[in-house]
């Protein structure tokens, strides 16, 4: 039988003490990896939703900029409500206004009274369904309800009415 010294058996307890210290350490950094990965997934669904309110948000504002908003001109001041009358003025003129909202893409779709699919044109508005306001590459679309809005003659009243149809704003933007 071989006799361990006194020395052999120190040295044999700093291992034991040396490899317990290391695989505690791997064990909290294992642990604490895993809490990351938890926070960072958390992190990224925070960020998703953020885009979102913020893709929101934008619709909402785009709605309710002076280019597109009834204004008063339909009775008391209207929220989310579109004139589509100035739309299809401000389609003409949608390169004065390349960079000034941050869109790739800006459309407008009647939902009711519905339409055979047809894009509006000024030789064919107001019997038409969808306005293409800024047409871009579509990486996420984003949409809220409007009202959409024109003046229209009454032949049978000989008055101007205010005609307002249910729509949808849609909207796509990078970042």
């Amino acid at each position: 039988m071989k006799v361990i010294s006194k020395s052999s058996r120190g040295q044999l307890k700093i291992q034991q003490m040396a490899f317990m210290l290391i695989a505690v350490t791997l064990f909290f950094v294992i642990a604490g990896l895993f809490v990351l990965k938890i926070k960072l997934s958390d992190l990224s669904g925070s960020a998703d939703a953020l885009e979102e309110k913020n893709a929101l948000l934008l619709v909402t504002k785009l709605a309710n900029s002076p280019e597109f908003s009834c204004g008063e001109g339909f009775g008391n001041a209207k929220t989310n409500c579109i004139d589509s009358d100035k739309v299809m003025m401000l389609k003409k003129r949608i390169q004065n206004y390349e960079r000034f909202w941050g869109v790739e893409n800006i459309e407008i779709r009647k939902i009711y009274p519905s339409y055979a699919e047809k894009e509006c044109t000024l030789q064919n508005y107001p019997d038409c369904n969808v306005i293409k306001i800024r047409e871009g590459s579509i990486s996420a679309e984003h949409s809220n309800f409007v009202s959409l809005c024109r003046k229209e003659f009454s032949e049978a009243d000989k008055r101007v009415e205010n005609k307002c149809e249910l729509a949808k704003l849609m909207v796509s933007y990078n970042g």
